[in-house]
C-alpha cells in the first residue's frame, strides 16, 4: 500500500502543500482552524514523516534554489547560514532542492559564482551582493527569466532584485549615532570602520552614522572614514595608524562584524582618555570586550532570522505564490552588557 504523505493531505483538506506545511511544523501564516483541519486530516489517514520518499522527492525536483553567501568573515555568515539551512530542511520535505555556491568574501568572485548558478536553471536565488554594479546585470537578468531573487544582509537597489531581508543600514547607523552621542563627551571628534563603501550596507551605515551624529552629538564631527576591506590585518593596522595620529578621538564606529582586531589596536593603544567602541552585531569572542567594557554596545541584526527570512520568503512564494514585499526590514536591537545573557550566539 502507497505511503501518505503531504500532497494526500492538501488534496483532502483542499489547500496548498505549503499550507500543509505550515500547519504540520507549526508555522505561521494560517489560521487556527485551518491548522487543527490538516492536523485532524493528517491524524485520520496515519501520516508520518518518511525520509525514504522525502529523498526521492527531492531527487525528482523541479524547483531548484540557488544560494550565494560569502564564508568570511564566518562569524557572521556561520550564523546566517545555518538560519538558511535549517528553513531549507523544510523546502527539501516539500522536494525542493537547494544548491549552495559560496563566495570566499564578500564581492570576492560573486560574479563567477552568480553566472555558474544560474546556469542550474533556479526558480530563486538567495545572494549576498557585494558589489552592488558587478551584481545587478546578473540579477536583471535572473528575474527576466522568471528567478526570484531575494537580497539578504545588504541590497543591489539598482537592480530589478524582489526584495531585500536586512536591517534598514542608514537606521543602523543612526542608531549607532545615537548612542555614540550618548557615551561621548559635547564637540567629541569620532571615526568609523567599515568594510567597502561600494557595498550598499556598508555605505549607507556610514552615511546614516554621519548625518546621525551631526544631529545627536553637540558639536561632535565625524574625523574620518577608513575601508578596511572586511580584511583583519588592515583593521588593525588602520585603527593603529588612526589612534597615533589623532589624539583627541573619543569614539570609533565599526559598521561591519569585523571588530576583534579594533578591539585588540585599542587595548593595546595607551591613551590618556577613554575610547568608547560601537560595533556590529554579537559573536562568542566578542563577550570579554563587552564585558570589560572596551565596546560600549553592539547594533544586533540577528544574521540567523535574516538566512532563515529569505528563504521562509522564497518558499512561501514558490509552494503558495505568496506575494514578496519590496523590502523586509528586521528591527535591531541593542546588545549591552545588562542584556548580553539574553541572545542567541551567546546562549548557543
Amino acid at each position: 500500500m502507497k505511503p501518505v504523505g503531504i500532497h494526500d493531505i492538501a488534496r483532502l483538506a483542499k489547500v496548498s502543500i505549503g499550507t500543509v506545511d505550515r500547519a504540520l511544523h507549526g508555522r505561521p501564516g494560517i489560521s487556527q482552524k485551518t491548522r487543527e483541519q490538516v492536523l485532524r486530516i493528517a491524524r485520520k489517514i496515519g501520516y508520518t514523516p518518511n525520509a525514504g520518499a522525502r529523498a526521492l522527492s527531492v531527487r525528482r525536483s523541479t524547483l531548484r534554489v540557488g544560494v550565494c553567501i560569502p564564508e568570511e568573515i564566518h562569524f557572521f555568515y556561520d550564523q546566517m547560514r545555518s538560519g538558511i539551512k535549517d528553513e531549507a530542511r523544510r523546502g527539501e520535505t516539500l522536494g525542493i532542492e537547494f544548491i549552495y555556491r559560496p563566495v570566499p568574501k564578500l564581492g570576492e568572485n560573486e560574479k563567477q559564482q552568480l553566472t555558474s548558478l544560474l546556469r542550474d536553471k533556479l526558480s530563486a536565488l538567495v545572494v549576498v551582493p557585494g558589489n552592488p554594479r558587478v551584481v545587478a546585470p546578473l540579477i536583471d537578468k535572473a528575474e527576466a527569466s522568471g528567478v526570484r531573487v531575494v537580497c539578504v544582509s545588504t541590497d543591489a537597489p539598482l537592480s530589478r532584485r524582489s526584495t531585500v531581508v536586512c536591517v534598514n543600514p542608514e537606521l543602523n547607523g543612526r542608531l549607532a549615532a545615537e548612542l555614540m552621542a550618548k557615551f561621548v563627551p559635547p564637540q567629541a571628534e569620532v571615526a568609523v570602520i567599515t568594510g567597502m563603501l561600494a557595498t550598499e550596507d556598508h555605505r549607507k551605515k556610514m552615511e546614516g552614522f554621519q548625518s546621525g551624529f551631526k544631529a545627536y552629538a553637540a558639536g561632535g564631527r565625524v574625523l574620518a572614514v577608513l575601508e578596511a576591506h572586511e580584511s583583519e590585518e588592515e583593521s588593525y593596522r588602520k585603527t593603529c595608524d588612526l589612534l597615533a595620529r589623532e589624539k583627541t578621538i573619543c569614539g570609533i564606529y565599526v559598521n561591519t562584524v569585523n571588530c576583534l582586531p579594533v578591539c585588540r589596536a585599542v587595548r593595546e593603544h595607551r591613551r590618556s582618555r577613554p575610547l568608547r567602541l560601537i560595533t556590529t552585531d554579537l559573536f562568542q569572542q566578542m563577550v570579554p570586550f563587552i564585558e570589560n567594557g572596551t565596546i560600549g554596545a553592539s547594533v544586533y541584526q540577528d544574521p540567523y532570522r535574516q538566512g532563515r527570512d529569505a528563504v521562509r520568503i522564497v518558499l512561501d512564494h514558490l509552494l503558495e505564490k505568496a506575494a514578496i514585499a519590496p523590502t523586509n526590514y528586521l528591527n535591531p536591537a541593542i546588545v549591552l552588557r545588562s542584556n548580553l545573557s539574553l541572545f542567541r550566539e551567546v546562549t548557543a
